[in-house]
Formats: C-alpha cells, structure tokens, sequence
C-alpha cells in the first residue's frame, strides 16, 4: 500500500503530538513526567514505533525481526526508567488507537481492511514481547534492588559506612529509627511481612527475612504494626524493639532489641511488643554470675512440691492478688492461702514482706532463666 503509506507519512507529526498528549492527560505516569521529558524521550519512542508501523504498511503488514528487537530494546528501557508496565501498554494502545483514527479519515475504502489487518498484526507479534521485555527487566532490577537494599542494612547493622548504599538504593536514613526483630511461631512467606510493613509504614522498609530485623522509621505505631502482622500472617508475633536517634546508633540499638527478644523468648512471655524497660528487671538478672545461680536455689525447697511452685508463680503473675490467683487455679482461697504458708515455711521467705516478695519474684525469674 505505497499510496497509504505516503499519506500516513505526511500525517506522523500531528499523530505523534496527538498521541503524547493522550499520554499526558490519560495516562497518570506520563502525565507527572516533566515537559522535557516528554518532549523529549517519549515524543522519539512514539516516532519511532511510528515509523514501524509505517514500514509494515509499505511491507503489507511485516514486521522484521529487527524492529522486534528494537521494541524489545525500547521496552527495556522504559523499565529501566521506572516506567509502570500498565502505562507502557495503555500508551501502545492509545498509539494505536490514534493510528486507526488517521487511518479511518485517510485509507481509501479498499485499503483500510488490509490497514486494519496490519495494524492488528503489529499488535499481535508487538504487545507479548513488550509485556515479556518489561517483566525481565522489572525483575532484574527488582533482584538488583534487593540486593543493594540488602548491602545497606548490613553496613547499618554493622556500623560501617552506608553512604554509597544509600544513594544506590534511594533510601533516606538520616534522622531516627525503630530498630525491632521479630520471631514468628512457623517462618511466614516474607512477601507477606514486607507488605505489612511497608503497608503500615507508607515506605519500603529495610528488613533482613533471615534474621528478622527490620528497620522502621521513628515514630512508627509499633504495637499496631505487630497487631497488623500478627493478624495477616496468621499467627502469634513476638517482638522487639530499641531506638536510634540516628544511623549510627543503630549498631547498638540492634544489639539491645535482639538481647530482649531472645530474654522475652526464654521467659515463655505472650506474643507482642517489648522494650527493654518492660523486662528491665529480667535483663538485670539474666546478666551471668554467681547471684543468678543463688536466686535461683531459694526455690529448691519447693522442687518436690510443683503445685506450691505453680502456685507461688500465678500469684506473683497476678500482683498478688489472692481472687485472681485463686480464680486462675481453680481453688478456693482458703486453699491458696494454706499453699502460701506453705511456700513460706519450706523456703522461709515471707510474701506479707516487701523484701522477700521481690525476693521470691526475682527467685521465680531466675529459675526460669537458669
């Protein structure tokens, strides 16, 4: 079709501006684009997918294996920009609608079915090794950012310098942050905590899944975030948290919050959020040392009675509160009141005393650390 192709050829300017202006107005990405850029990088594209389709009308409706290489390269490219797939098709497509809209007004009554079947042919080979390019490439640089991501939360972690990390990753890390591991009841998909947090949060979060240690920007909701992640994994979360009042705080910070995960998790506490201050006084006692060893051993003269150890350990969970305590064991109170005596006969501590309550208390969190 040499005649067709000479008229559409005399038309390429006003569809090319008529198609980047579609884009602009229809298509939220290219319309954030700045005029340079769309002057400029999209205004050639289209040109040249133009002059493909122009070719293939001159051709009778062929396309080369070389213009397929160049749509693939072109598709590529827009990925390694950033550029949505859903924008790249919805922009082929307005091309392509604009292309049979000047086709419809210029083709001679014979010629626009074969112009119609060239254009769909263009589609048909075009579209699958558009979408297929953009896919890898969208993975490459998916892996590539997982990596670089990666490099920068070790460098933080370790205290090493992060600059260059950060700036490859496009991540801001001045400022302060929440450093929290977490341990999960079975190893949920780490797909489905990155976009709980990066959901909760607003942003990407930097999360090492192996280690289960993530970086959270200060001021995040934290007992909401475990609630969230507790309800979409399925199952119990337990966490823990330290502040850092900046990137180089966040060495020791790290090291804080997994010392109270792993003391919450040798204490058997419930599922949630801690901080240092919350089990201050178990931190304290897990420090190693002979005092640990002796605490410990005020208790020995219950080992033979597990139920006055049980009992003793509901009453102090409890505050000391004889109703919920007994309510609890499902005794009466009298009958509590006699396993308390007999606590404080065999290991001679009081709990009618302040000091030897905290004594016994300190004793039964020993014991459990031991």
């Amino acid at each position: 079709m040499p005649d067709l192709h000479a008229r559409m050829a005399s038309l390429a300017g006003d569809i090319t501006s008529t198609v980047v202006t579609r884009c602009s107005a229809e298509v939220p990405f290219y319309g954030a684009l700045p005029r340079q850029a769309l002057e400029g990088e999209v205004t050639r594209s289209i040109v040249a997918v133009h002059g493909l389709l122009l070719r293939t009308l001159r051709d009778d409706g062929t396309m080369g294996s070389g213009d397929l290489t160049r749509l693939i390269e072109w598709s590529a490219r827009r990925a390694e920009e950033r550029a949505p797939l859903e924008a790249v098709i919805a922009a082929y497509l307005i091309g392509a609608e604009v292309w049979w809209q000047a086709l419809a007004e210029t083709a001679e009554p014979g010629e626009l079915a074969g112009a119609g079947a060239s254009l769909l042919a263009c589609l048909r080979a075009a579209m699958p090794a558009v979408v297929l390019a953009h896919q890898h490439t969208q993975e490459d640089i998916h892996s590539e950012d997982k990596r670089v991501r990666r490099a920068l939360l070790t460098a933080l972690l370790a205290g090493r310098p992060y600059e260059e990390a950060a700036e490859a990753a496009r991540v801001v890390v001045t400022g302060e942050h929440e450093v929290v591991t977490f341990a999960f009841a079975s190893n949920p998909p780490a797909r489905s905590v990155q976009s709980s947090l990066d959901a909760h949060t607003g942003i990407a979060v930097l999360m090492d899944h192996v280690a289960g240690i993530a970086l959270l920007p200060g001021g995040t909701d934290l007992p909401g975030l475990v609630s969230r992640l507790t309800e979409e994994v399925g199952q119990p979360v337990l966490a823990a948290a330290a502040p850092a009042a900046g990137p180089a705080a966040i060495p020791s910070a790290a090291a804080e919050a997994g010392r109270v995960l792993e003391l919450v998790q040798r204490l058997g506490r419930p599922p949630g959020l801690y901080r240092l201050d919350d089990v201050l006084l178990e931190y304290q006692l897990a420090r190693p040392g002979d005092g640990l060893v002796r605490l410990a051993a005020k208790l020995d003269p219950l080992e033979e009675h597990p139920y006055l150890l049980e009992t003793l350990r509901v009453f102090v969970d409890h505050g000391y509160n004889r109703r919920q305590a007994a309510l609890e064991l499902c005794i009466h109170r009298n009958t509590l009141d006699y396993r308390l005596h007999r606590v404080r006969a065999l290991t001679g501590l009081d709990l009618a005393v302040p000091a030897e309550a905290r004594l016994l208390q300190a004793a039964l969190i020993s014991r459990d650390l031991a």
